[in-house]
């Protein structure tokens, strides 16, 4: 199995969770410094809390699944104190 298709079902374990929300991720590139690059999608893009999914989440999700994974980046984080930042209707 690939290192992507590695990444990918790590990322399956978590989708549900982040579906419910109204989220989603998608892997944009792997770097040969095996980083990975992510893009946060529906609400998880414009979320405030998006540094915690993908911290406390995704990348805990990822290190676990494929230890030969350096870093994860989001390429598209949302700041908490942003403010076009919106919480998925069932966190208000």
């Amino acid at each position: 199995m690939s290192l992507n298709d590695q990444v990918e079902a790590a990322l399956d374990t978590i989708r549900p969770y982040l579906e419910a929300d109204g989220g989603n991720v998608s892997v944009e590139e792997i770097t040969p410094e095996n980083v990975v690059r992510l893009k946060l999608l529906g609400s998880c893009g414009s979320c405030p809390m998006s540094i915690m999914t993908l911290k406390a989440g995704i990348e805990q999700a990822i290190k676990k699944a494929v230890p030969e994974i350096t870093a994860i980046e989001a390429i598209n984080l949302t700041a908490m104190d942003d403010p076009n930042a919106v919480l998925p209707e069932n966190l208000r």
